[in-house]
């Protein structure tokens, strides 16, 4: 399947143009970006063609994968969709729910197979670590931490502006918390947030299967307070997640086999734009309360 890269930026460079170049049954066919030199850099260390025009790349490919933020995702995404192109989408897929539905809709209308990148729910020992979790049962709670330090000399999204702007924490660390959470426990039903010092946001959850779990996250943890643990408690103990032995490009390559499969076979993928949207209702509707 003939994929295009939308992006140029470090997740791009760093993960998503390795990924499709090294996956299965996928054929990276060019890059296109806004800046012109940026572009023709990424598409060189690629190997492939640098588009300066969106509509080109969309007639010269079967899908897209996004590389940018959730608010210009949203509308190129929708423009990609309407024309019938299968979509590897990042997290989260806008940051407006209006937005989020739009594209679920669209890529119901059309027909077209969606990924969403959730980097936990495509390495390999996380998701055999879900899986078990699941077929385990009898569990009553858990719990996230995921505060991150932004501003630690050295992060390569330190200059990301889209995670400063509004809660960043919500939107960014967010939708890994709210995903990992309903692979171990269930869908959200229920969510009660609160906001803390700096960006700290805590968030109660309700799953559908009546256990409550919770996330405290942030991106601005001092750097030696920077903390990550999931778990779940329940009635055989308690499990914690493990530490990823698989690389984020592993990941994206998983990611982009996995849409490639779901194409073919017209049946979704469990982590499609219609979840991206249920995270997003859940995202939306913790920043109205937290406002």
């Amino acid at each position: 399947m003939r994929f295009g890269l939308v992006g140029t930026g470090s997740w791009a460079r760093r993960t998503h143009g390795p990924g499709l170049s090294a996956a299965s049954g996928v054929e990276l066919v060019g890059v296109w970006g806004r800046h012109a030199d940026k572009t023709a850099a990424l598409a060189g260390a690629l190997g492939v063609t640098a588009y300066g025009d969106y509509a080109e790349l969309l007639e010269s490919v079967d899908a897209v994968a996004f590389a940018v933020p959730p608010k210009v995702q949203a509308s190129m995404a929708l423009e990609a969709a309407a024309v019938g192109k299968h979509l590897l989408l990042d997290k989260p897929v806008a940051d407006s729910l209006d937005d989020a539905r739009a594209l679920a809709d669209e890529a119901a209308d059309e027909g077209i197979a969606s990924v969403v990148f959730f980097t936990s729910r495509f390495q390999q020992p996380l998701r055999s670590f879900f899986a078990e979790i699941q077929a385990r049962g009898g569990w009553k709670g858990g719990w996230t931490r995921m505060l991150a330090a932004l501003d630690e000399p050295g992060k390569p999204l330190v200059d990301s502006p889209w995670r400063r702007e509004r809660r960043g924490a919500i939107w960014d660390v967010g939708p890994h918390a709210l995903a990992n959470l309903t692979a171990m426990l269930g869908p959200i039903v229920e969510l009660a947030a609160v906001g803390g010092a700096g960006g700290l946001v805590h968030l109660v959850l309700t799953h559908e299967s009546g256990a409550t779990s919770t996330a405290s996250i942030s991106l601005s943890a001092p750097p030696l307070g920077s903390n990550f643990e999931t778990g779940v408690w329940g009635e055989t103990g308690t499990a914690l997640l493990p530490a990823a032995e698989t690389s984020a490009i592993e990941a994206l390559q998983l990611a982009a086999e996995e849409l490639v499969a779901a194409a073919e076979s017209g049946e979704s993928h469990p982590v499609d734009v219609a979840f991206g949207t249920r995270i997003v209702e859940l995202l939306a509707a913790a920043e109205l309360q937290l406002a």
